[in-house]
């Protein structure tokens, strides 16, 4: 079981989420297991109140319940507020990698498709400028291997578009989108340069968006989740 005095650098509670969460969502605590606050304490060498800390945004997780003269309780998978950017982290660095990754692609072929088509209905000027800008800026960073600015860039993109469809709902789902790109590009599952077609549909809809082209835009970006998901078939089979 993972243990041991945290890392200097963050604050100690999140030292102990950094270890226990990706420990509950890798399964290494099955549902039902009970955590001791005393036992996690000495395992982690940090006092009660930082193990209470730590269990508190695992509750506001729904990965754990806390109950007096019970303990630490891991809850089932289905409970897990999975739309949660850190649950969605955790997920993607551990072993479910692939599962969770075409998981969040499937959820953005849903929603991104209609976002774009509601953004070139109702994106201000200023937000198409916007897009159109990272568009850009993703071209400009597609080659010679500059994923990281290059994810810069696409995860703003994407936002952009979220928040362009005026529904309040789509717009909150920027940081799971945001979550799920940079995790492909820290977990290398991404070409070393990104596919120059690729690149070329973001720009696409970012022109039917400014064009205010609903149809366009959807069907350009639906094309971009569903090469999204090839990707996935080559690079994570």
């Amino acid at each position: 079981m993972p243990g041991g005095r945290p890392k200097q650098g963050m604050g100690l509670h999140s030292q102990v989420l950094a270890r226990l969460g990706p420990a509950i969502t890798a399964g290494e605590y099955p549902a039902g297991t009970v955590l001791r606050a005393d036992e996690l304490a000495e395992r982690y060498e940090v006092s009660r109140t930082v193990v209470r800390e730590a269990v508190r945004v695992l509750e506001s997780m729904h990965l754990v319940e806390s109950r007096r003269r019970v303990g630490v309780t891991v809850l089932p998978q289905d409970q897990w507020n999975v739309y949660d950017p850190q649950v969605i982290t955790w997920r993607l660095a551990g072993t479910d990698r692939p599962r969770q990754l075409r998981s969040l692609t499937v959820l953005r072929s849903a929603v991104e498709p209609a976002a774009a088509r509601l953004a070139a209905e109702h994106a201000s000027a200023e937000e198409c400028a916007e897009i159109t800008e990272q568009a850009l800026g993703m071209v400009a960073t597609s080659r010679g291997q500059q994923l990281e600015k290059y994810l810069v860039h696409d995860v703003a993109f994407h936002r952009a578009i979220l928040r362009g469809s005026r529904n309040e709902m789509f717009a909150r789902l920027g940081d799971v989108v945001a979550a799920v790109l940079t995790g492909r590009t820290q977990h290398e599952v991404m070409f070393t340069d990104p596919r120059q077609e690729a690149v070329t549909l973001h720009v696409r809809v970012a022109e039917a968006i400014r064009e205010g082209d609903g149809p366009r835009a959807e069907e350009t970006m639906r094309t971009i989740t569903v090469d999204a998901m090839q990707e996935l078939d080559v690079l994570t089979p």
